[in-house]
C-alpha cells in the first residue's frame, strides 16, 4: 500500500474515533456534541452545493426547516417513530428542492443569493403566522419521539441521540465521499470550475446542479429532522437566516469542498462558540467575528488549507 494512501487512512479512523472519545471523556457535554454532529451535518449538505457543485445558498436553512417541522409534525400527530420519521423528513426536503432548484439555477451567483434568501423568508414568516400547524413564535411542543429501535429511549443524558446523531452522520458522509468519488461527483467539480467549459465537454450541466441541489436539500432535511427528534422541540430559529449563515461560516472556517472541512469546521466553530459564550456571555459574538476574520485572512481555504499549507511548507523546508 503507498504510505500517503496508508496515512490517509489512519487520519481519517482517528477523526472518527474523537467522537467516539468525545462521549467517554465529556459525558456531561452530550447535549452539545449532539449539536455539533448536527451543524456538522447541514455544513455537510451545503459543501456538497457550494464546494463541489458551485451553487451558492443563503437560505439553505429552508430545508433544514422543513426537516424539522417534519418529523416534529409526525411526531405530534402520534407518530415518534425516528427513523421513519428522519427519512420522511429527508423525502419532504427533497421533493421541496426539486422546483426550487428550477428557480434557484436559472441566474447567476447573485441572483441564486437573492432567491434563497427570499424563499428562507418566505418560509419563515409563513411558519409564524400558521400557528395552529407550527405554534408560531412559540414553537412547536409537545413532541414525543419513541424509543430508537424499540430499545433506547432518548433520555435527558442525551446518550441515545448522541450516537443517533453520530451514526446518521457518518452514513451521510459515507455517502457523499462515495458520490464525490463518482464520475457524477468530478462532473460536479468540472461545474464548479468552468460551467461553459464543462457543458462544451458534454456534461449535462443543468441536470447535475439540480440533483446536487435536491440531494442536498435532502441532508439538510435530516439534519433538521435530527435537531427536532433529539430536543422535542421545534423553533424559528430553523427557518432563520441566522441558521443558513451559520452554515456558510462553518464551512468557510473548516474548508470548503473537503467533506471533512464541514465536520472540523463544526467542531471549531460550535466549541469556539460555546468557550466564547461561557467566558464573556456579553461581547462574545465580537471575539468569534474577529477569530472568523482572521481565518478569512490568513487561513485561504479553512483550517484544512492552512494544515495543508503547514506540511507542504514543512516538506519543503526537509529538501
Amino acid at each position: 500500500m503507498n504510505p500517503s494512501s496508508m496515512f490517509v487512512k489512519l487520519a481519517s479512523t482517528a477523526f472518527w474515533l474523537t467522537p467516539v472519545a468525545f462521549y467517554f471523556l465529556f459525558p456531561g457535554h452530550l447535549l452539545l456534541g449532539s449539536q455539533i454532529l448536527v451543524m456538522a451535518l447541514f455544513a455537510l449538505s451545503l459543501d456538497l452545493l457550494l464546494g463541489y457543485a458551485g451553487v451558492i445558498s443563503l437560505g439553505h436553512a429552508a430545508f433544514f426547516g422543513i426537516g424539522a417541522y417534519t418529523a416534529g409534525l409526525l411526531a405530534v400527530h402520534g407518530w415518534g417513530e425516528p427513523i421513519s420519521g428522519l427519512l420522511a423528513a429527508a423525502l419532504v426536503a427533497a421533493l421541496a428542492g426539486l422546483p426550487v432548484s428550477f428557480m434557484v439555477l436559472r441566474g447567476g451567483n447573485l441572483a441564486r443569493l437573492l432567491i434563497t434568501i427570499a424563499i428562507a423568508t418566505l418560509l419563515f414568516e409563513a411558519s409564524n403566522q400558521a400557528t395552529s400547524i407550527t405554534g408560531g413564535a412559540d414553537g412547536l411542543q409537545g413532541m414525543e419521539t419513541w424509543k430508537l429501535l424499540g430499545l433506547f429511549s432518548f433520555d435527558m443524558s442525551g446518550s441515545t441521540g448522541y450516537w443517533y446523531c453520530f451514526t446518521t452522520l457518518l452514513m451521510c458522509f459515507l455517502f457523499l465521499q462515495r458520490l464525490a468519488a463518482s464520475p457524477f461527483g468530478l462532473s460536479l467539480r468540472s461545474i464548479r470550475e468552468n460551467e461553459h467549459r464543462a457543458a462544451a465537454v458534454g456534461v449535462p450541466v443543468r441536470q447535475r446542479q439540480i440533483i446536487a441541489f435536491v440531494v442536498s436539500g435532502a441532508i439538510a432535511g435530516l439534519a433538521g429532522a435530527l435537531l427536532a427528534q433529539t430536543t422535542h422541540f421545534v423553533g424559528l430559529e430553523v427557518l432563520s437566516l441566522h441558521r443558513s449563515s451559520d452554515g456558510l461560516l462553518v464551512l468557510v472556517l473548516g474548508g470548503v469542498g473537503q467533506l471533512y472541512g464541514a465536520l472540523v469546521g463544526a467542531s471549531a466553530f460550535m466549541l469556539t462558540q460555546d468557550a466564547l459564550a461561557s467566558l464573556n456571555p456579553v461581547y462574545w459574538e465580537f471575539w468569534l467575528g474577529l477569530l472568523l476574520v482572521l481565518v478569512a485572512l490568513f487561513a485561504r481555504n479553512g483550517i484544512l488549507g492552512a494544515i495543508d499549507l503547514s506540511g507542504r511548507l514543512a516538506k519543503r523546508g526537509r529538501r
